[in-house]
């Protein structure tokens, strides 16, 4: 099922991020997990889902991507803190 998305990847708690726009989020988040393609998430072992948000089409998806990305450190960590706290890995969640 496509479904426009933004998430944010973290190697672990207050760790490495890495913020992306997709449009299919469980396919995506399994080729970061599985290092399928070189990369940031890669290099950096950003292997948790730790946000997300759902989009009704890819350009709300993408302003929302390039808004978080403008954003501090700092505003990135309370986004995800706001959902998930405890910084688990959300992707279970989304494989359906």
């Amino acid at each position: 099922m496509r479904e426009p998305a933004i998430y944010i990847m973290a190697n672990k708690k207050s760790g490495t991020l890495y913020t992306g726009v997709t449009s299919n989020l469980a396919q995506r988040v399994y080729q970061h997990k599985e290092n399928l393609y070189k990369g940031f998430t890669a290099d950096y072992g950003c292997k948790k889902l730790v946000f997300y948000e759902l989009h009704e089409n890819m350009y709300s998806a993408i302003a929302r991507e390039k808004q978080i990305k403008a954003g501090s450190r700092k505003s990135k960590i309370n986004l995800i803190e706001s959902m998930n706290p405890e910084w688990k890995d959300l992707y279970k969640e989304i494989v359906f």
